[in-house]
């Protein structure tokens, strides 16, 4: 009889569950592979997602090539009446700074340090700027590798974001981009790798390299990952209780679709992002499939993204979301 019971059940399961597919973003990939997976176990429904970059999540889902996309560069309320698309944030985290230079383990970087780098000015590791606030560190006199995105990347526009809100000259020569031809590269100092784990592959494997990674991957490949000055003058260590203090100063709202860039608060850890999901208006069934993943991640994958380094969304944001969900008529499906 027990036999028979198991037997209706697994094949209940495979009657009634669904499969949605998704593509975009390397940021939250780490977080979404583990909701999928605990989903999976919880319900029987599968989530497929795929880190491809959130050039390729934006571009994917407006082709209508996947259920959703997913991407760190939330796209205006015009834009997405024009690709008639949701929008909703999932997880806030942090971009860091990682490096690989033998003997240094405690890198503190000023923002005229860090622009300096990112610009091309500041070639060798024994540059004043780096030494001024490491005087306990001795850095040899080697070329500074700087390792980027090659891909269309959210990560790199919010990335670029903070450069343009940090510095004017990077604002009226480079600003915000998904993709951003490098100074270090025409200097033969610049290396790129495909999502943040190609970033943090090449950083592992070039010494005396530097480069911008989220903190999951960064923490996945025991980067060391620098000290960095924020707005207010004061220097942050890349940790998910200096993310919140910075994600803080967020202000989603539902009438704009949430869209708000958070890169370079006013306090905390300057460089932290939010990732968004995008759906297609048209499709409702499949999005309320989409929502009802996320849906049980908001309720039961908090301490996951906590794990990662991530910061969940309060509670409050949440229940705009899902009042947001219900405005739309995608709210999840039972």
């Amino acid at each position: 009889m027990k036999k028979l019971v198991v037997g209706l059940t697994l094949a209940a399961v495979s009657v009634f569950a669904w499969n949605i597919n998704g593509t975009g973003s390397t940021f939250g990939y780490p977080i979404y592979k583990v909701w999928a997976k605990k989903f999976y176990n919880a319900t029987g429904n599968r989530v497929n997602y795929t880190g491809t970059g959130s050039g390729t999540g934006i571009t994917e889902v407006i082709k209508r090539h996947v259920n959703f996309g997913g991407t760190d560069k939330p796209l205006p309320p015009k834009i997405l009446k024009l690709a008639k698309l949701y929008q909703f944030p999932t997880v806030v985290g942090g971009i860091t700074i990682s490096y690989n230079v033998p003997g240094i383990h405690n890198l503190k970087l000023s923002q005229k340090a860090i622009i300096g780098i990112v610009l091309g000015s500041i070639k060798y590791w024994d540059n004043p700027l780096i030494v001024k606030y490491n005087p306990n560190e001795k850095f040899p006199h080697k070329k500074i590798i700087f390792v980027h995105r090659s891909d269309k990347s959210g990560t790199t526009f919010n990335f670029t974001y903070y450069l343009s809100k940090m510095s004017s000259v990077w604002r009226e020569n480079y600003g915000a981009r998904k993709f951003i031809n490098w100074p270090t590269d025409t200097q033969g100092r610049g290396i790129a790798g495909k999502g943040n784990f190609g970033v943090s592959a090449a950083i592992k494997t070039n010494p005396y390299s530097i480069g911008y990674v989220d903190y999951a991957d960064a923490v996945k490949n025991n980067l060391k990952m620098a000290i960095i000055q924020g707005m207010d003058g004061k220097f942050y260590a890349p940790t998910p209780e200096n993310f919140a203090k910075g994600a803080k100063f967020a202000g989603f709202s539902p009438k704009n679709d949430f869209y708000k860039i958070i890169a370079y608060p006013k306090h905390g850890y300057p460089i932290i992002l939010s990732t968004f999901i995008l759906v297609p208006k048209e499709k409702i069934d499949n999005d309320k499939k989409v929502t009802a993943f996320f849906n049980w991640a908001y309720n039961y994958g908090n301490k996951q993204a906590a794990n990662l380094g991530y910061i969940p969304l309060p509670n409050s944001i949440k229940m705009q979301i899902k009042n947001y969900w219900q405005e739309k008529g995608i709210s999840p499906v039972k």
